[in-house]
């Protein structure tokens, strides 16, 4: 079974950068969809961002297009989320999760989480 571990996270000023990763291990990526989502206090668990190593599709959503950036390493195992000109309203835990299905960002849909990684964006 495939287990996910995020790490990455910290403190940053607005309009700061900051790279999340996303450790797998137990199987590898070829056919999983990897999420990253985020969820700030009292609110609703959103998405992020997707790469679908079935076809090399990458989904951003459109809150983050252009500042934020999705990658993997060459063997696989872990996955990215480089962040750019972070905005406090964008601070909270950051997940990744793994999906088999269809590539979604539809948190109910994904079968794998990590345990999240902190993000704190503050003056």
């Amino acid at each position: 079974q495939l287990q996910l571990v995020e790490s990455g996270g910290g403190l940053v000023q607005p309009g700061e950068s900051l790279t999340l990763s996303c450790a797998t291990s137990g199987a590898t990526l070829n056919y999983y969809v990897i999420g990253w989502f985020r969820q700030a206090p009292g609110k609703e668990r959103e998405g992020v961002s997707y790469i679908n190593f079935k076809d090399g599709e990458i989904y951003y959503a459109d809150s983050v297009k252009g500042r934020f950036t999705m990658s993997r390493d060459g063997a696989k195992n872990t996955v990215y989320l480089q962040m750019e000109d972070l905005k406090p309203e964008e601070e909270g835990v950051y997940y990744c999760a793994a999906h088999l299905g269809i590539a979604n960002m539809e948190a109910a849909l994904y079968d794998n989480w990590g345990q999240g990684t902190q993000v704190t964006v503050s003056s």
